[in-house]
């Protein structure tokens, strides 16, 4: 039998991780462990009003910290939300980073931290071959990384995703030490999410787990991690949905979300390639947006998966084996959890798709799905995830 991948991968894990209800009280420790005297948080509008940021001040401050807040986040960042928090930085003479948040804020605040010694552009540490290694690695500023959702996963990744304002093309700035110094990992900051929230930022940790398992590379760390993180988000995501304030069900959630942005290291795809424009272009939430392409990007990549998904189907436990079997379940969660079945429900019309078409394929996740997608092919998935056709 032909191997169908090479036996080679360049293998990199995640960073430490204070896990844990309550471990927010340990910030200003952990600010002080990655070498952060004057940290600037990093956070969204929306969450800068709740007395959870409120209490992390007060935190930092009581611990002679010299911190201030930056909450200039939008749901979708724009470079300008990463040159305002520069400016503030820079101004403060703040010596690192809170990144406090969704995914959003997480990735403005590596971004940011990142950018801090930077004298080149940002565009120019864009995520293609080797150009992480144009930046001055001096000037990159610590990160002490506190997720209030379970999806992204950004806490455990090295890079930040931005849209391009002029094409409205999502770009992923990359490089090593983007990653978090320090995770603040508390489930307790989630409970407030309200159910479609949890959902939609869910989906996107199932997203993250399925994509890489699937990609066509070898890495049989990212496997075994994104096995485990489905079976999480199987087990405990309809529980987090209906009940917000199961802190079980909250913390396995959080740790699946950070499972799926260590297993995607590996590797993402067409789930993630049709996804970005949509969310570039009509601001979408990403996980949402994830969830509704997921099964009909499943279906086109049935002949290169089927397989792998009848092993996932098996570890899961499910009712009915195989691909149909895992493909209904994954339909059948959707709707528990009132996940919109087309994109015709986020506002996708049909004299957009040649647009979005083009786009997904120049999208840098696109590499990674089993079957290769050109226009052509991601023009079918998108009629499809449109009509709602399986």
């Amino acid at each position: 039998m032909t191997q169908p991948f090479p036996l080679a991968g360049n293998w990199n894990y995640p960073t430490a991780i204070r896990f844990g209800a309550g471990r927010i009280r340990e910030l200003a420790d952990a600010c002080k462990a990655a070498g952060i005297a004057r940290p600037l948080l990093v956070t969204d509008p929306g969450l800068a009003k709740l007395p959870m940021i409120a209490e992390a001040l007060a935190l930092c401050k009581k611990a002679g910290l010299g911190v201030e807040k930056y909450d200039g986040v939008r749901s979708n960042p724009v470079p300008k939300n990463v040159e305002d928090g520069l400016a503030v930085l820079r101004g403060g003479g703040h010596d690192g980073v809170i990144a406090f948040g969704g995914g959003s804020a997480l990735d403005t605040g590596k971004v940011i931290a990142f950018m801090a010694g930077q004298t080149r552009p940002m565009w120019d540490f864009e995520d293609i071959g080797d150009w992480w290694t144009r930046a001055d690695e001096k000037g990159i500023a610590p990160v002490v990384a506190v997720p209030t959702t379970a999806g992204t996963g950004s806490e455990t990744g090295r890079a930040g995703v931005v849209t391009h304002a002029e094409s409205h093309t999502k770009k992923i700035i990359f490089h090593p030490k983007m990653m978090p110094k320090i995770v603040i990992a508390d489930p307790e900051l989630t409970i407030g999410l309200p159910p479609h929230v949890t959902a939609a930022t869910g989906m996107d940790a199932f997203a993250h787990c399925l994509e890489a398992y699937c990609a066509p590379f070898f890495h049989p760390y990212a496997d075994g991690i994104a096995l485990e993180g489905m079976r999480f988000v199987k087990e405990y995501l309809p529980r987090a949905v209906a009940d917000g304030k199961d802190i079980t069900a909250r913390s396995h959630m959080l740790a699946a979300s950070q499972m799926g942005s260590t297993a995607f290291q590996k590797g993402l795809g067409a789930i993630h390639s049709l996804s970005h424009p949509v969310g570039a272009i009509l601001d979408t939430h990403h996980g949402l947006t994830n969830a509704v392409v997921m099964p009909y990007v499943l279906q086109f990549n049935r002949a290169a998966i089927e397989d792998k998904i009848a092993r996932l189907a098996r570890y899961l436990g499910l009712a009915k084996p195989g691909f149909d079997g895992f493909l209904g379940w994954v339909l059948e969660l959707r709707k528990t959890i009132r996940i919109p079945h087309t994109l015709a429900e986020l506002g996708v019309k049909q004299d957009q798709l040649a647009r979005f078409s083009a786009m997904a394929a120049e999208d840098p996740t696109a590499g990674g799905n089993p079957v290769k997608a050109g226009v052509p092919e991601m023009r079918t998935m998108y009629e499809a995830a449109v009509a709602g056709r399986l």
